[in-house]
């Protein structure tokens, strides 16, 4: 069964600064729900891959994904390694005037095992589609 996330926010802090928050990857447990662990594995001029770990409700999974990085307007990720028969997603940063921006966040993903993917899908929504409100609260507690 495949899932779809979509989720944005207008917010008063710059692309720049949106961008700057998501593409550090190794803060993520410090600010999203359900990670627990994150690590950069490789990292080029304009990509990197990383392994996040998602843990909630006695249920952990971890994966690997290859950020193809355009700064400040956007982050998106494929599938390297991990439970999921495909996972894409997209972080966009709109600017919206010097210190303001719309942020887009869509995620699409299918995890392999019919039966892991009932409780590791629902897992995954839910952890997803707090990213955005997550991210927003990052920010200010960053930028202000």
């Amino acid at each position: 069964m495949a899932h779809r996330v979509e989720r944005s926010a207008l917010v008063n802090y710059s692309a720049t600064q949106m961008f700057d928050l998501i593409n550090d990857i190794e803060a993520y447990p410090q600010f999203m729900d359900g990670c627990v662990g994150a690590k950069i594995l490789a990292r080029g001029d304009d990509w990197l891959e990383a392994r996040l770990e998602l843990s909630k409700a006695g249920v952990s999974q971890s994966f690997v994904t290859r950020n193809q990085l355009q700064p400040p307007h956007s982050m998106s990720m494929n599938l390297v390694d991990g439970p999921f028969k495909y996972l894409r997603g997209v972080w966009r940063f709109t600017p919206l005037g010097e210190q303001a921006c719309k942020v887009t966040f869509e995620l699409e993903f299918e995890l392999q095992n019919r039966l892991l993917g009932m409780a590791v899908g629902k897992l995954f929504e839910v952890v997803s589609n707090r990213q955005v409100d997550a991210l927003c609260a990052r920010a200010k507690q960053i930028y202000q």
